[in-house]
């Protein structure tokens, strides 16, 4: 269907609007032209609606009645806070899910797009991970239960499509970052903790200490290449099954390599000291994006460098209010 010539234009009610990617396609939304004529743009903050109480999201979408949703919204914390805690995230992130594609199918949404997660994928695994390898065993043990809890999006799409023939559909992208993350020493993704910990060591003339021996292999993405994704998601993806967004496996740098980037763009000239008693997490997680080429062969991502600089331009201006 063209949702250029539906007779409604849509309301969209994107869960999660505060975070990393929230605040993205917010940009692109406002900012890049991505809302069309007539459209209705929420960007819902988890202090309007606790989405793991049923009767809170009932009524946040009884007051907005969207017809399109994007499902950001999760509980999520660092890697330690996982492992110590891994039923409180798999239970309180079912309930979010279940109350949100439940809700959406009882007030007839038309479609749903969801955000997965690359560390849904099997821990033991031949790479690349395409789409199709989701489900083919467990995940890393380090935050089972908020894997298992974005797994189960993926099968309860294919429940609301099979039982009732709804478009609800989810993305998984790689390793997101941009401005608005969480840049905390601990909890932030790996980019951003990096940037904020550059920043402090250039700031104190310290030497920059970074956890584990920096060989990791990740594939970056820019928050506003994801958003723009997201955008041609809602619109124009009829699939179930979800896409994952990423750059190409040729794209995967080293944690090392990304560091470097980092430092040159907040001029940092001091000692780079990685400490290889911390843990480096898995080696690789090398995802193919393959089918997000097949339908869009001429998307372009931006270069790591230059997302690196416009994020780390972003957290020096915007340091007081920046999630640290």
């Amino acid at each position: 269907m063209d949702f250029q010539t539906r007779a409604e234009p849509m309301r969209v009610l994107v869960t999660g609007g505060s975070g990393l990617v929230g605040k993205a396609i917010e940009h692109v939304v406002k900012q890049e032209g991505g809302c069309l004529k007539g459209e209705q743009w929420t960007f819902l903050y988890s202090k309007e609606a606790n989405l793991v109480d049923l009767q809170q999201t009932r009524a946040v979408f009884e007051k907005y009645r969207p017809t399109h949703v994007i499902h950001l919204a999760a509980k999520v914390g660092g890697l330690y806070l996982h492992m110590k805690d891994n039923l409180h995230f798999l239970r309180d992130n079912l309930r979010i899910n279940d109350n949100v594609l439940q809700t959406s199918h009882e007030m007839g949404v038309t479609k749903v797009v969801s955000c997965l997660s690359s560390c849904i994928f099997p821990d033991k695994t031949t790479y690349p991970i395409d789409e199709s390898m989701i489900h083919n065993g467990p995940p890393h043990d380090s935050n089972f239960g908020y894997s298992h809890a974005k797994r189960m999006i993926d099968i309860q799409n294919r429940g609301y499509f099979a039982q009732h023939g709804r478009h609800y559909t989810a993305v998984i992208p790689t390793n997101v970052y941009g401005p608005y993350d969480n840049f905390n020493f601990e909890n932030g993704h790996v980019l951003s903790a990096l940037m904020h910990k550059t920043y402090a060591a250039k700031k104190e003339g310290t030497p920059l200490q970074v956890w584990g021996s920096g060989t990791p292999r990740r594939q970056f993405i820019y928050s506003l290449d994801v958003a723009r994704l997201f955008l041609w998601v809602l619109r124009e993806y009829d699939e179930i099954d979800p896409i994952i967004l990423s750059v190409g496996e040729e794209e995967e740098l080293t944690i090392k390599d990304a560091v470097e980037m980092i430092a040159d763009a907040l001029d940092f000239k001091g000692q780079i000291v990685f400490d290889t008693s911390k843990s480096d997490g898995q080696m690789k997680k090398t995802a193919s994006n393959a089918k997000l080429r097949r339908y869009l062969p001429d998307f372009t991502f931006t270069p790591l460098s230059e997302g690196i600089k416009k994020t780390c331009d972003w957290f020096v201006h915007n340091y007081d209010i920046a999630r640290t």
